[in-house]
């Protein structure tokens, strides 16, 4: 009964970690490395989330946008957009927050494995897909092919330029990224992210497609998904939500049968289409 006990509370409880790095990246996301106590390791999965707390200022879930190969710690990049983010912002290294998780249904790493992985990440998309992008780059040999696909508004808005300029600059990967809205110093691609899948070569039965981004993104990737003739059993993507409890008990994120805390929020899909109002 003790052991039970002490589960539930680890379950509702948060851990009071400590921030050991932070970055400015936009004017409206900043990057934060968060250690545990006694360096634990958070032990999640690429695409899980964790809750994130600040007495006084409330709990938010936030993707996790690191590798769990990259632990102990790991990292939360923020989009300045609400009581407790803003207060997130204003935190500096050695500041505490509460932690809880990891939640969720992560990526299918296992599945991956001998698979040509093609990462679709549009905006602030980038960040919970950096996490499993950087687990295939650990895991390199695992995998075959690896094409990234990112798109932006406009080039102040772009996330990890270091990153970016480190997978660019990789023989072994191909990176294409585009802006809707260019600057007088932007040289590359113009345009809205579909506009990078039609030149693709792909072969189909051996390539994972997965999409995060802004739920209007998704329709129009999955149009040109399908007319490259990807098959829909190969799609794999993040759903936003309101997620609040992060167990499944409060009811925010639930979408039908399904709660996007537990179940997701990674779905093939093939389950995306059987819930209908998700996309």
């Amino acid at each position: 009964m003790e052991n039970v006990a002490r589960e539930i509370k680890d379950l509702y409880t948060p851990v009071i970690a400590t921030i050991s790095l932070v970055e400015q990246l936009t004017l409206s996301e900043k990057r934060f490395w968060i250690k545990l106590p006694r360096n634990q390791k958070l032990n999640h999965h690429p695409g899980q989330f964790v809750e994130v707390s600040i007495f006084g200022f409330g709990e938010a879930p936030i993707s996790i946008s690191s590798s769990p190969t990259r632990a102990p710690g790991f990292e939360l990049t923020v989009r300045r957009t609400g009581r407790l983010t803003e207060k997130m912002h204003q935190l500096g290294v050695g500041s505490q927050i509460g932690i809880r998780g990891p939640f969720g249904n992560g990526f299918d790493v296992q599945r991956f494995k001998g698979k040509d992985m093609l990462f679709i990440a549009g905006g602030i998309g980038l960040a919970p897909l950096k996490s499993l992008i950087e687990y295939t780059l650990d895991k390199r040999h695992d995998f075959n092919r690896l094409i990234i696909l990112y798109g932006a508004k406009n080039p102040s808005e772009i996330l990890y330029p270091q990153e970016i300029n480190e997978w660019t600059y990789r023989d072994d990967v191909e990176m294409h990224i585009t802006v809707d809205r260019p600057d007088a110093q932007w040289k590359g691609n113009v345009g809205v992210i579909t506009t990078l899948i039609p030149p693709l070569e792909l072969d189909l039965e051996n390539t994972i497609a997965t999409v995060v981004g802004p739920p209007v993104m998704y329709k129009f990737v999955l149009m040109a998904l399908k007319a490259k003739r990807l098959p829909d059993v190969n799609i794999y993507m993040s759903l936003e939500r309101r997620m609040k409890c992060g167990v499944g008990k409060c009811g925010h994120c639930q979408i039908n049968d399904s709660y996007v805390c537990q179940e997701g929020p990674v779905y093939p899909y093939t389950r995306i289409k059987e819930l209908k109002e998700a996309i």
